[in-house]
């Protein structure tokens, strides 16, 4: 879709109490008013005209995924559309594994990388709700590890850094939130301190605080907040959960996010007994590197074998490490347009729902940006606490609703949470790069949107 190509980035990452009725946003159509708080929990579904869909239109969806799998493009998908909390549509597609032949259950595992973000985002909410935090703290506050860092000037035609300067102020939370902090990630080898960030294995650290020290070595792209680079930062919001807390970054997502969401299948391992949950990941065979048209399951990716999810992995990445399913995704996603609150339990407020859901890129960053690699960012598109925002999705060229929020995943994966609409959308699947066509979620929008013929409703 058009936010696909830096979801690439969580792939290295992962190798190495209220029911109060949720406030309703002032853009929304009065008759688009959700229901009743209690009955929006994704328990009951409905037909597509009783929430404003023709039918008709939206099985061109179900058609087109349907094709993706027969086509051999990804061996099997899962895909969940819900309205004013209920299920609208709820697919499966294909096969879990093509080696077993087994069919894709609705309850499969999905590596779901850097969809982890958003999560990550709400367990950092929830202390800056109790004051632990505040947007435009310096990181050094919490990271004391940061105070020394450099910023690059200059570099050889090899790569290497030929010149550094201080930075001119420490980064700010808000800016960790926003990747315009300066900090690197290893996606690829061409930026001198993405190479660092490679050769320091920062993601692949025995620990977050690991991460945190090998990261510190490292100088920043940029001054912070001078520009956008997709980075490590949620990492690092991982890391200041732990400092905050005192608690294992996973441990207090488990209390905090998953348990009272009763998202039962997602963490940043398996178990042993939920193991054969976890689909299979593929990559498209190449032949004297050409894409064949053809898939095949992952045994290593860059070199490292695929790890045991099964195990806890030696860091707990907040950036791409978390394993999920469609259901578990779509009740956080439900939780976010119930304005912070699911089956009675509040994780968030509804005004914190909001700042997480504005655009916090500078104006002058949004237009210097417009071209970056990977996304667009200018004056329709901007990003705000760890999720991209629609802030004029007509002027962008989208069919969904003012401020939606999405992201997505280095296997393919996406969702998007639409406020206006009170839609949500989660998609599955395993396919690690290009889907080797049209990237399925701008598609899945495309073809969802012009269902939608009676958003009153």
């Amino acid at each position: 879709m058009h936010r696909r190509a830096y979801f690439a980035a969580a792939l290295t990452a992962a190798l190495l109490v209220s029911s109060v009725q949720p406030a309703v946003a002032a853009d929304t159509p009065a008759s688009a008013k959700p229901a009743a708080a209690a009955s929006r929990d994704l328990s009951a579904s409905t037909s597509p005209e009783a929430v404003g869909f023709d039918s008709a239109r939206l099985k061109l969806m179900d058609d087109y995924m349907a094709q993706v799998v027969a086509d051999g493009r990804v061996a099997g998908m899962t895909t969940l559309l819900a309205r004013h909390g209920k299920i609208v549509d709820f697919k499966t597609y294909g096969k879990a594994s093509l080696a077993t032949g087994q069919a894709m259950p609705k309850d499969e595992i999905f590596r779901i990388y850097s969809m982890s973000k958003p999560l990550t985002g709400v367990a950092m909410m929830i202390l800056f709700e109790q004051g632990k935090w505040r947007l435009d703290d310096p990181v050094t506050r919490y990271v004391p590890e940061f105070k020394n860092l450099k910023v690059m000037v200059s570099a050889d035609k090899d790569g290497k850094i030929t010149a550094v300067e201080d930075m001119k102020r420490a980064p700010t939370m808000r800016e960790i939130m926003s990747h315009t902090a300066g900090f690197g990630y290893g996606l690829g080898d061409k930026h001198p301190v993405d190479k660092l960030y490679r050769e320091k294995k920062v993601l692949a650290a025995n620990g977050l605080h690991d991460m945190i020290e090998r990261t510190a070595t490292i100088p920043l792209m940029f001054q912070p907040g001078t520009s956008w680079s997709y980075s490590s930062a949620v990492d690092i919001q991982g890391y200041i959960v732990e400092k905050i807390t005192g608690k294992p970054f996973g441990q207090f997502l488990q209390e905090n996010v998953f348990s009272p969401l009763k998202m039962k299948d997602t963490g940043f391992s398996t178990g042993a007994a939920k193991a054969k949950r976890l689909a299979a990941v593929y990559v498209g065979e190449r032949v004297n590197d050409k894409e064949t048209g053809k898939i095949v399951e992952a045994g290593e990716l860059f070199g490292n074998s695929m790890p045991d999810y099964s195990k806890p992995p030696a860091m707990e990445s907040g950036g791409g490490g978390l394993v999920s399913t469609t259901m578990d995704y779509a009740r956080f996603c439900q939780m976010m347009l119930n304005k912070g609150q699911l089956d009675g339990v509040r994780i968030l407020s509804p005004a914190s729902i909001e700042l997480m859901d504005t655009n916090v890129i500078p104006h002058n960053v949004l237009v210097t940006t417009n071209g970056t690699s990977g996304i667009r960012f200018n004056e329709a598109v901007g990003f705000g606490l760890d999720f991209q925002v629609d802030n004029d999705p007509r002027r962008a060229g989208f069919l969904e609703g003012k401020n939606t929020m999405s992201w997505g995943g280095a296997a393919g994966t996406w969702f998007w949470i639409d406020p206006t609409n009170d839609l949500l959308y989660v998609g599955m699947i395993q396919r690690m790069g290009s889907t080797g066509g049209d990237d399925l979620g701008t598609q899945a929008r495309t073809l969802t949107y012009q269902a939608l013929l009676h958003p009153e409703k």
